[in-house]
């Protein structure tokens, strides 16, 4: 049995709203903090973009604004990335009163796996797919049309990629939560691997240039990532029986 009684339905939204806050005030103080580098982060998060255009290009900045608006996202997307593990941290706290006295103990694995997850999806985004996707771009441009990329939409486009190649490596994360809440079973899941597969490829096609090398580099590890989460739900499922027993 679980140790902590169900609470209110107003006492859950207000535990949640707590630590929606929390995690709100780490953000900024990790945005602050990133201002200080904003230059340096930002060079490198639009690395592969630069590479593309060439040694002899520069991003363009057509608004007064833009320059400053785009370092301030810069810094709110460092600040996001750095203060994961605090998100990762109050998301098992809110879930923790539902979980057995000894699950509520792997709060520390769960952050750090959750954490290195995202970076990694992250990184492989950035290092194997985005020269690719800007490459695909810069490929069109011709002697009749040279390309003049904004620093906003250069920047808008690379924090989408980034974002969605860090949740995408989540997904043993969600597997796992689906699991051990109840949500889903770990046969039920494997039965429906075919469906994760295509949702895989799917995604892939969305975010990456129409090409199949781009497509699979994407789709193969989501696939990997997806069984990875229903073997962790597995094994928390089977030693829960055994303990049981």
């Amino acid at each position: 049995m679980v140790a902590d009684a169900p609470l209110p339905v107003t006492e859950h939204l207000s535990e949640l709203r707590r630590r929606i806050i929390l995690f709100l005030i780490t953000l900024l103080g990790a945005a602050v903090f990133s201002w200080n580098f904003r230059e340096g982060i930002l060079e490198a998060l639009l690395k592969p973009a630069l590479e593309a255009l060439g040694t002899d290009k520069t991003l363009q900045a057509i608004a007064p604004t833009e320059i400053f608006f785009t370092y301030l996202k810069c810094a709110l997307l460092s600040g996001f990335v750095l203060s994961l593990p605090m998100f990762f941290w109050q998301l098992w706290a809110f879930i923790s009163p539902g979980l057995y006295p000894n699950e509520k103990r792997a709060v520390i694995p769960f952050v750090l796996i959750a954490t290195l997850l995202f970076a990694a999806g992250s990184t492989f985004g950035h290092q194997l797919v985005f020269p690719l996707v800007y490459g695909f771009f810069a490929d069109f441009s011709s002697d009749l049309v040279s390309p003049a990329w904004t620093m906003r939409e250069v920047f808008a486009l690379t924090t989408r990629l980034f974002v969605a190649f860090g949740v995408g490596f989540e997904l043993p994360v969600f597997v796992f939560l689906s699991i051990v809440g109840g949500l889903a079973t770990p046969s039920g899941l494997l039965a429906g691997l075919k469906y994760g597969v295509l949702a895989a490829f799917t995604l892939g096609a969305i975010l990456t240039p129409p090409d199949v090398i781009s497509q699979i580099l994407l789709a193969a590890p989501l696939t990997v990532l997806y069984l990875v989460g229903i073997l962790a739900g597995h094994l928390v499922i089977r030693k829960k029986d055994i303990d049981r027993s």
